[in-house]
């Protein structure tokens, strides 16, 4: 059955062939989005519509005040008013003595991320958001009330050759001619005690391998995460705030350690102590989660829960494979959920395990296996 369904698509696709110039003359050339040069990423599809004019039978409506709409408001979700720094740039952050453009960036062995001064993540929720669906992400989460927003899987299109057959037939068939390649990001925003914001990003990655003799069949592995793309993105999001490019590469370079030392529990390894306020911790536990096999499904910052469960990377792409688009896929089975419950013991003391229902630890081998993973994250 699936052996004639793929000779059907291969018979529709040749005819496309056949009308190659027909459809050449139509196509146009694509240009590949270098906004995020020099790392050659393209996520961009959506292009622009011309803009609509006036048939020249009928009036154009009188376009006064009383129709505009009112001024954004900052309470509302409008974005915030951005402020001069020493430099010249209109900032979203606010600069300081410590801070001159308004924000830094702070570092945890490979990992970074991003501190604005001065403003909450309502405030800059709006210019996060405008910031991927600009860039042709489609936001699959999209929630200022647990500070998560993650993009669904995109092709990268720098990875496409930009040949006749992807000009014309992947106009038409865009799953035609595929990179084999699948992006995700998730961005986790959180404030922190002194009224700023910490914005980290991480990515995911998956890549479509042929298998079998005849290479008529596939499947979608796991790709390791690229830290320099999420540094890229995290410029860009500076860019985006209103720093230079110079800007946002120095903040890099002068990215600030926050490490601290992690205390297995002698008892068991069924809790960690990290030597540093709750904030910090809420904040880097959230970016070791992003970077196991476990997902965040929600999060609850006044209780200290993150409620995680495993993620099946493939999930989502086993019906969107090379060959996915004719055949169904299984539903996923569903996973147990676990709770991530961080919590202060002191001042510069925090405390972190899984907890059952009750808010009893959890003991069992699952909850000991994310604390393992938990621990060689934060390590």
């Amino acid at each position: 059955m699936k052996r004639s369904a793929l000779l059907t698509q291969a018979k529709r696709l040749s005819v496309l062939s056949l009308g190659a110039s027909a459809i050449l003359s139509l196509a146009g050339c694509d240009t590949l989005n270098d906004w995020l040069a020099p790392d050659r990423v393209n996520y961009k599809t959506a292009e622009t519509a011309p803009n609509l004019t006036v048939p020249s039978d009928l009036s154009t409506a009188d376009i006064s005040q009383r129709y505009a709409a009112p001024p954004a408001i900052n309470t509302l979700g409008g974005t915030a008013q951005r402020t001069p720094t020493p430099a010249g740039n209109l900032t979203l952050g606010v600069p300081n003595t410590q801070d001159l453009l308004g924000m830094h960036v702070e570092s945890d062995g490979d990992r970074r991320w991003l501190v604005v001064d001065g403003r909450t993540p309502d405030q800059v929720w709006p210019q996060l958001a405008e910031f991927w669906t600009e860039n042709g992400f489609t936001l699959k989460t999209d929630s200022p009330q647990t500070g998560i927003m993650a993009t669904d899987w995109a092709e990268n299109h720098a990875n496409i050759p930009n040949d006749w057959f992807r000009n014309s037939i992947g106009k038409l068939l865009d799953f035609a001619y595929s990179s084999g390649t699948r992006d995700m990001f998730r961005t986790q925003v959180d404030r922190a005690q002194d009224g700023s914001t910490d914005i980290s990003v991480t990515h995911s990655a998956m890549e479509e391998v042929l298998t079998g003799q005849d290479k008529t069949s596939s499947r979608w592995e796991t790709r390791p995460r690229n830290p320099a793309l999420e540094v890229t993105i995290l410029q860009k999001i500076m860019q985006k705030f209103g720093l230079t490019e110079d800007q946002s590469k120095q903040l890099i370079a002068q990215a600030r350690p926050a490490v601290a030392k992690v205390a297995v529990d002698p008892s068991g390894g069924s809790t960690l102590d990290l030597a540093e306020p709750f904030d910090r911790t809420w904040l880097r536990v959230g970016l070791a989660l992003d970077r196991t096999n476990f997902t965040v499904d929600d999060r609850d910052r006044d209780k200290g829960i993150y409620y995680v469960h495993y993620l099946d990377s493939m999930a989502d792409l086993k019906k969107d494979g090379l060959f996915g688009k004719f055949f169904s896929s299984n539903t996923p089975k569903p996973t147990r959920q676990f709770l991530v419950n961080v919590k202060p013991k002191a001042d510069s003391l925090t405390q972190v395990g899984v907890v059952d229902a009750n808010g009893q630890p959890d003991t069992s081998s699952d909850a000991l296996r994310i604390m393992s993973l938990l621990h060689a994250q934060l390590n």
